[in-house]
């Protein structure tokens, strides 16, 4: 089957007991869940690799986009750095979402008990801010208020700030499904469920016979129930934000010209910056 339009995507592993050349080999199960055009979720792809690595996260992206894949325009995951990279490098302009879920756990992870229900509530305020002005300004009360008592804590917010409140560049109504991997965990869930019953896959072509079933079982009940996304509500305000880029360029021009900086004429084609890309 191939994958067509798909603007977001979350992606996972989980790891599995495969036979393989007599042994029982512990392998990871590479899994794809994206939002097509219409607004629906679907399964892009499952892919057995001997481990979660940057070599085969870039063997599975660069598998999908031969099957069709593209319009890429959001990829929300864990922070495996195999991962991480193997995405700036298959889908180059594409934004990173760190899940929400794992980056409010290292952050509690290095913070003092005493401040951790503290510090979660001021996490979970950043993380649900109208926009990334507020914050900004949440970030920096949080640093200023904790900074000396819970440094540790602090630095892992600090650093992946932007990552983690990349999703607020997206319209409000978009922002509460794609901060997280959570549609990809409940996959992840009923994979575990079908393990257990199997306890161990005999080999590889098992385990994509299984959980291929599985794939298709999962799919049709996404296609049949209610749209995950409203995607024409994503259409506009990627129309708006090109629009915003338009004018800011023509505003540069006309700044330059009057510099004497030598810009070329409007007409040329030149390549124009965008955080989020619409594919129609």
């Amino acid at each position: 089957m191939n994958v067509s339009s798909t603007h977001s995507q979350k992606v996972d592993a989980i790891v599995l007991n495969v036979r393989e050349n007599r042994r029982i080999r512990q392998m990871s199960m590479m899994v794809a869940v994206g939002v097509n055009d219409q607004g629906f979720r679907e399964i892009l792809g499952l892919r057995v690799g001997d481990k979660e690595s940057y070599a085969n996260w870039h063997d599975f992206f660069g598998w999908l986009k031969q099957r069709q894949l593209r319009g890429v325009d959001l990829i929300v995951s864990d922070s495996h750095a195999g991962l991480v990279q193997a995405v700036q490098t298959q889908f180059i302009g594409c934004t990173w979402q760190h899940c929400q879920t794992p980056f409010t756990r290292n952050i509690l992870d290095q913070a003092p008990k005493t401040l951790m229900s503290e510090i979660q509530q001021q996490v979970r305020a950043i993380r649900t801010a109208p926009d990334e002005e507020t914050a900004r300004t949440l970030l920096n009360r949080v640093l200023e208020e904790y900074g000396e008592k819970a440094p540790k804590a602090v630095k892992v917010l600090e650093e992946g700030f932007e990552d983690a409140t990349a999703v607020l560049a997206l319209p409000e109504p978009l922002r509460r499904k794609l901060r997280t991997t959570n549609s990809v965990e409940r996959l992840d869930e009923e994979i575990r469920r079908r393990e257990r019953v199997i306890r161990i896959f005999p080999n590889r072509e098992s385990v994509l016979r299984s959980l291929g079933a599985l794939r298709m079982e999962i799919d049709e009940g996404w296609s049949s129930h209610r749209k995950y996304l409203d995607m024409d509500g994503y259409a506009s305000w990627c129309k708006e934000q090109q629009e915003k880029w338009r004018q800011k360029v023509e505003a540069a021009y006309h700044e330059a010209s009057t510099l004497h900086l030598g810009w070329p004429e409007l007409g040329e084609k030149r390549s124009v910056p965008c955080r989020m890309r619409y594919t129609g």
